[in-house]
C-alpha cells in the first residue's frame, strides 16, 4: 500500500460524512469499503470545531443555550445534516407494517411526523446537555464526536446490509472474518480522548454503547440489517447519549 492510499481513504470518508472541501481523488479512487476505517477519524476535526464554537460563544458570555445551539448548528452545517436526515428517516420507518414498507418509508425524502418528533427530542436533549457543559470540556467533545462515528463503523461491520444498494451496502465489509485493525484508529483516538477526560469517560462510553446496542437491535428486528439511514441514526443517538451523560458527570 502506498502512503497516498490511506490519505485518499481518509479524504473519501471526509467527502461522504462532511461538507468540507477535499478536492478530487485521482484514479483509481478507493472504495467506501476500503475507506470505512476512517469514519471515526472524521469526528476528530468535527469535535474540535464544535468545541471551538462552544468555547468561543462561552467566551462572549452568551447564554448556555445560545452556545449549545450555535455548536449544534455548526455541526449540522459541517455534516450537511446527514445524520439528522438518517435519524428522522429511521424514526419514520418505525411506522411501517413490515420490513418492505419500512424500507420504502425510509427511502422517501419527505420527513413524517415520527421523524419530526424524534428530531425535536434529539436536538432538544443535545442542546440542553451542551448548555450545562464547561468551556474546558474539549476532550469530551472529541470523545463524543469520534466514538459516535465509531458506532457507525461497528454497526456497518456487524449488521448485514438491509438492501442491495445505498451507503450501507456500498460501505459494508467484504465477506469473511472482520479485522479489528479496521476499528483500531477510531478506538485509539477514543481511548486517548477518554484518558484526557478522566473517569467521566467511562460513563459516557457506557451510555453511548447502550444507545448503539438499542439502535442495532431495532434495526435488526425491523429491517433485518443496516442501511445508510441506520448508520446516521446510530451516530446521532450515540452522540446525544454522550452529551447527556457528559453533562451529568462533569
Amino acid at each position: 500500500m502506498t502512503p497516498r492510499r490511506p490519505l485518499d481513504e481518509l479524504r473519501l470518508a471526509m467527502m461522504m460524512l462532511t461538507r468540507l472541501p477535499m478536492g478530487r481523488l485521482a484514479d483509481p479512487a478507493p472504495t467506501l469499503t476500503q475507506a470505512r476505517w476512517a469514519f471515526p477519524l472524521v469526528g476528530l476535526p468535527l469535535g474540535l470545531v464544535a468545541w471551538g464554537v462552544f468555547a468561543g460563544a462561552s467566551a462572549l458570555n452568551l447564554p448556555g443555550l445560545t452556545c449549545a445551539f450555535a455548536t449544534l448548528a455548526a455541526l449540522a452545517a459541517l455534516t450537511g445534516g446527514l445524520h439528522h436526515d438518517g435519524f428522522a428517516d429511521f424514526a419514520d420507518g418505525a411506522g411501517g407494517r413490515d420490513r418492505t414498507q419500512r424500507l420504502e418509508i425510509m427511502r422517501d425524502s419527505r420527513v413524517g411526523s415520527y421523524g419530526v418528533i424524534a428530531l425535536i427530542f434529539a436536538v432538544g436533549l443535545a442542546a440542553s446537555a451542551l448548555s450545562a457543559l464547561p468551556a474546558s470540556a474539549g476532550a469530551g467533545f472529541v470523545l463524543v464526536s469520534v466514538a459516535s462515528r465509531l458506532a457507525m463503523l461497528i454497526l456497518l461491520d456487524t449488521l448485514p446490509p438491509a438492501r442491495m444498494d445505498g451507503l450501507g451496502h456500498m460501505a459494508a465489509r467484504a465477506r469473511g472474518p472482520n479485522s479489528l485493525s479496521v476499528w483500531a484508529p477510531g478506538l485509539i483516538v477514543s481511548l486517548a480522548a477518554a484518558l484526557i477526560l478522566g473517569l467521566a469517560a467511562l460513563a459516557v462510553l457506557t451510555a453511548m454503547a447502550l444507545a448503539t446496542a438499542l439502535v442495532a437491535r431495532q434495526a435488526r428486528r425491523s429491517l433485518g440489517g443496516q442501511t445508510g439511514d441506520v448508520l446516521g441514526a446510530v451516530q446521532l443517538t450515540a452522540e446525544t447519549a454522550g452529551w447527556v451523560v457528559l453533562a451529568a458527570t462533569l
